[in-house]
Formats: C-alpha cells, sequence, structure tokens
C-alpha cells in the first residue's frame, strides 16, 4: 500500500488531481479547464484523461475530494451550481469503481480549502476556526474543537448564506441579502457597473472574476486601488458585509480565527479595512473580540490539500463510519 493519496479539485474553471504526501506535501499535480456546457460523460472524460496524465500508482491510502455543491454527502451525488452536466452524478461511485480497495471521500470544495488551511495554513493550531473563501462564489468551513464539523448534510460553515441584508439583493439560492449575493465577484463588479463605474485597464488576461465578459472583480480592485470612488465604495460594501457575517459566526461559534481565501481576498486593506470595521462594531462581548481573522495563506494547492486531509487526517476531518 502506499502512502500516496489522490486529491482531486472540481470547479467550474478548472479541474485539478495530485498526490500527496503523508505531511501534505503536493508531489505532482495536472489541471484541465472544466468543458463549459459539457454533459455529464464529457465531464466525467475531463476527468479521467486527467488521472491517466498524472500516472497515479496501482495502490494508495485512498482518494480525497473538493467539489463545488450542492451533493448529498457523504454518499457524493454532486450536483454543482457551476457544471450543468452533472446533476446527481455518482461521482465517488465511479471513482470507488475506479480504486477499488481504498476510501473514497469527498467534501464541498469550500470545506476542503478551510480543512487545508487549519491542517497546513494559516489556521494550524487552532481549535476553533472559519476558513472562507470569497470568490465567484462564498463558502466556508467550520473547525470546532480542532475537529471539522459537518452539521446534518456536511453543510456546517456554509456562511454564504448568512443574511446580511434582509432587504438586499436576490440570491441564487432563493432568498435575499445573503453574504453571497453581496461579495461574491461577479455580484459584486455587477453591483458597481449599476452605480456607473467604468472599468480601467488596470486587470491582465487572467482574471477569474468575469462579469458579461467585460468587468471584473479583479479589475474593480484594481480601480478601487487607484482611487476609484465607485470602486472603493463596492470594496467597502462587500468588506462590511463579510465583517457583518463573519461577526454572527464569531458570537455564535466562540471562534478563534478567520482565514479569508479566493480571489478577491487578494484585494488586502480594500476589502480587509471595512471588514475589520464592521466585525469590531458587531463583536462587543469581550469572548468575541479575540477574534482575528487573516488571509489565506496556501496558493493554488490548497484544495488538493484539503481533499487529501479527508484521507490523510480522517480522525479530525472525516466523521468515523462514513
Amino acid at each position: 500500500m502506499s502512502d500516496l493519496t489522490l486529491a482531486v479539485d472540481i470547479g467550474g474553471t478548472k479541474f485539478a488531481a495530485g498526490l500527496v504526501e503523508p505531511d501534505g506535501r503536493v508531489v505532482a499535480a495536472e489541471r484541465a479547464a472544466t468543458p463549459q456546457g459539457g454533459d455529464a460523460e464529457t465531464l466525467w472524460r475531463t476527468l479521467t484523461s486527467l488521472l491517466d496524465r498524472l500516472d497515479v500508482p496501482a495502490a494508495l491510502a485512498g482518494v480525497g475530494v473538493g467539489c463545488g455543491g450542492p451533493m448529498t454527502w457523504p454518499e457524493g451525488e454532486v450536483s454543482p451550481l457551476n457544471m450543468g452536466g452533472w446533476r446527481g452524478f455518482p461521482l465517488r461511485g465511479r471513482l470507488a469503481a475506479r480504486f477499488p480497495g481504498v476510501p473514497v471521500r469527498i467534501h464541498n470544495d469550500a470545506v476542503c480549502l478551510a480543512v487545508a488551511e487549519h491542517w497546513c495554513g494559516a489556521g494550524r493550531g487552532s481549535a476553533a476556526m472559519l476558513g472562507m473563501v470569497v470568490s465567484t462564489g462564498v463558502g466556508g468551513g467550520l473547525i470546532l474543537g480542532g475537529r471539522l464539523i459537518d452539521g446534518g448534510t456536511g453543510n456546517a460553515g456554509h456562511i454564504g448564506h448568512v443574511v446580511v441584508d434582509p432587504e438586499g439583493p436576490p440570491c441564487g439560492c432563493g432568498g435575499n441579502g445573503c453574504l453571497e449575493a453581496i461579495a461574491r465577484g461577479p455580484g459584486l463588479a455587477a453591483w458597481a457597473l449599476a452605480q456607473g463605474w467604468s472599468p480601467g485597464d488596470a486587470a491582465t488576461e487572467g482574471d477569474l472574476y468575469r462579469e458579461e465578459g467585460t468587468a471584473t472583480a479583479r479589475r474593480l480592485a484594481a480601480d478601487a486601488a487607484a482611487g476609484d470612488a465607485i470602486a472603493l465604495a463596492a470594496m467597502a460594501r462587500a468588506g462590511r458585509a463579510l465583517g457583518v457575517a463573519i461577526a454572527s459566526a464569531v458570537n455564535l461559534c466562540d471562534l478563534d480565527l478567520v482565514t479569508v481565501g479566493g480571489g478577491l481576498s487578494q484585494a488586502g486593506d480594500l476589502l480587509f479595512g471595512p471588514l475589520e470595521e464592521a466585525l469590531r462594531e458587531h463583536t462587543r462581548m469581550e469572548f468575541a473580540g479575540r477574534v482575528r481573522v487573516v488571509p489565506a495563506a496556501l496558493g493554488q494547492d490548497a484544495g488538493l490539500v484539503g481533499a487529501a486531509a479527508l484521507v490523510i487526517e480522517g480522525d479530525r476531518y472525516w466523521r468515523p463510519g462514513l
């Protein structure tokens, strides 16, 4: 039996697969663009081709997977919102058939990013933390007592649907005023456009957050850094929404630490400044005031590291008996 774990990270932009050592080190990785509009088997073939390129050893410690939701957990039938070709797709079952005799464990991709930060990143040593991702969506994972908290359906820590403004914009979940509706990259860019923002030229061709092919959240952050008033207001709006949501989580769960990752977090003080201001306004109890909010520390391999941890550190990050 090899001590290597196969890790898979599935998102709307890219698929990634890697081989991970017991200490969390990614020793080999392959990536491929997600087929846009692909049907179920096209998506599956993209993944299997990626695995073939990776040259996975015959013996593995197990397979860990992070995938966008929703999904049935722990059964691992996935229906990612940004991959219409997979609806109730038996991803865990397909991988278990390809790699028989080893554990195959799947969780939400944002949960895996939180797990990665707790295991190997900015959250190391914290007994009570929330790991967040602010990207094309807003998600998270919750660690209490040094262990991942799954909740009844595997969705604990899903801070993107904490309501921060009941009169706010509609959310993809069907509600109004969710954190995700306000702070997700494309939604933030759309808000700025509606206020009259005219995007500058600071963004690169590699922008991750595109809204109707032109405006991007990264460009919005660049324009804010250059002093654009509407862009500054947009970043402050997102930061304050994040601060309010985090305050609710801190007051509820008595957290030590919150890590914030994803592309929008790279805006630095433009986002974290208003975030901290709103957080401190709403954490007046002494126990809540001690929380620290820090940028996530791991880079592009974070999803693979977190997926591997479901196997390697299963006593902390996977529920016994599943």
